[in-house]
């Protein structure tokens, strides 16, 4: 599509041509994506007394939000979306470990924004809902609309189990996806593959505390409730819960990667077609490329 001269001559000098500034600009606007549908259906649910919401609601609005944050961003960052995500590409090779702070902190940057807008549609919601009073715990809690928090009966041990297993599980399944040796699915297809994944996972292992399965999902939130607030119990509660959503999955993404190159990828034979990650499976669907250097580029 050609464009006219008055958009042309903006076009020229609003376009960015730093290939990392871009990655992080879309990383910005996936996550802020994600977040916010994922954290409205949450507070939907909370502040109407689960009469417009419930746990699957939830579960399925977060699936289709990692889906949509996924077309969001795919094409320019790789929608990691998740410094657990970001982690698993850089020990495979396919993220430079100098981007890794960098994603990390735009990740938790988003997210802690994301937060603000949430809080910010939801207000007269959340004052109805609660009477002013913004609280952690008890009957009417509603800081679980932004951050995770585990169940009474959940210890640290068994949430740090709980978020290592999923979130290897999330590595597991989003690889085989993007493995193109494997079965694999069509090109354009993997945000919605990712999303099921994403279904299956809340489906079968959300009770326990949600399963944030993202460091940046969950403490960029919370770093939002303390200051919005909440106060410094959301970083107390559930015998400092705060630090499981964080260090977890990071354990678990470097296990679920290993896990699948030892059991799966190492066992394929040469004349397979390489694996891929979301941003050249983006590419291919659309039918651009971005030569090797600058993908590689800082």
């Amino acid at each position: 599509m050609a464009y006219s001269h008055p958009l042309a001559k903006v076009k020229s000098r609003l376009q960015i041509r730093s290939h990392l500034v871009r990655q992080c600009l879309a990383e910005f606007l996936g996550v802020f994506v994600l977040m916010i549908l994922t954290q409205g259906a949450v507070a939907q649910a909370v502040t109407s007394g689960e009469g417009k919401g419930n746990f699957f609601t939830m579960f399925l609005a977060a699936s289709l939000a990692v889906t949509i944050a996924i077309y969001v961003s795919g094409n320019v960052s790789g929608a990691h979306l998740n410094p657990a995500f970001s982690l698993a590409m850089c020990l495979l090779g396919r993220l430079p470990w100098a981007k890794l702070p960098i994603y990390c902190l735009v990740q938790l940057l988003s997210a802690f924004c994301a937060s603000g807008a949430t809080y910010a549609l939801y207000y007269d919601a959340l004052q109805n809902y609660t009477g002013g009073n913004l609280t952690v715990m008890g009957p009417k809690e509603t800081a679980s609309i932004f951050a995770t928090y585990p169940a009474p009966y959940l210890s640290l041990n068994n949430g740090f189990l709980d978020q290592v297993l999923g979130t290897g599980i999330l590595i597991v399944g989003i690889l085989a996806i993007l493995d193109t040796r494997n079965k694999g699915v069509p090109a354009g297809l993997e945000p919605v593959a990712v999303g099921l994944l994403i279904l299956a996972i809340g489906l079968s292992m959300g009770a326990n505390c949600g399963f944030p399965l993202n460091p940046a999902r969950d403490l960029g939130p919370r770093l939002f409730t303390y200051v919005a607030g909440w106060g410094p119990e959301v970083f107390s509660a559930g015998n400092g819960w705060w630090w499981v959503p964080v260090v977890a999955p990071l354990v678990g993404a470097t296990l679920g990667t290993a896990t699948y190159q030892l059991l799966v990828a190492l066992h394929h034979s040469e004349e397979s077609e390489p694996a891929q990650d979301l941003e050249f499976a983006q590419h291919k669907a659309s039918d651009l490329e971005i030569p090797a250097s600058a993908q590689c580029k800082l």
